[in-house]
């Protein structure tokens, strides 16, 4: 039986599901700007709050350790991290210059353009360690996937992923389907439509 079916992984989280709803940016229909407290400017408070929200509802899949990607990845990330009292380890990005053996895989950027490479030093995510990997927005979710594919690679196990913001529009979750782990999201943002975001039912 799902555990899906006894935690509520994607239910919004109201206190940034009201602040998206409203103070977003929408930029085309398709960028969602929240970064003036999520990810350039920070709210500590917010942050913390998010991530012990987060942190509950992983927490029942018991990870060793908490994975991410710089940079927006790292706040959320070490949120979760402190109120699970675990260790964070964030993949270093672009030309990065890592301790060997190292994890790698290249990541197009669907905001940049291009390509970057992520990396981490394989020492830092033990062979049989259960990862919780965290960021702060799926969209595509190929940074995500890579991320899995490292946590693979090493001989560990991926047992749950998180995120802040959903974009339900993008399909990333969909592409994380093949590595079958729950996910969990604090807000799901079903379209963006005249300047304005309007969110999504509760997903399962």
């Amino acid at each position: 039986m799902s555990h899906n079916q006894f935690i509520p992984l994607n239910r919004q989280f109201a206190p940034l599901a009201e602040r998206i709803v409203a103070e977003a940016t929408v930029i085309d229909n398709r960028i969602l700007r929240i970064d003036h407290f999520l990810n350039h400017r920070i709210e500590p408070a917010l942050m913390m709050a998010m991530g012990r929200e987060l942190a509950a509802r992983i927490a029942p899949f018991a990870p060793d350790l908490v994975l991410t990607a710089e940079a927006s990845g790292i706040p959320p990330a070490l949120a979760v991290a402190v109120a699970l009292d675990r260790p964070l380890v964030y993949a270093k990005k672009y030309a990065p210059i890592v301790e060997l053996p190292s994890l790698s895989r290249i990541v197009p950027s669907p905001t940049r353009g291009g390509d970057y490479r992520l990396a981490i030093a394989a020492r830092f995510i033990p062979a049989g360690s259960r990862v919780a990997l965290i960021d702060d927005f799926l969209a595509n979710g190929g940074t995500a996937r890579a991320l899995a594919e490292m946590v693979d690679e090493a001989g560990a196990q991926l047992v749950v992923v998180g995120f802040v913001v959903e974009k339900l529009f993008q399909h990333g979750r969909s592409l994380l389907a093949a590595l079958d782990v729950p996910i969990a999201t604090l807000a799901q943002v079903e379209r963006m439509e005249g300047g304005k975001v309007v969110l999504a039912q509760e997903l399962p």
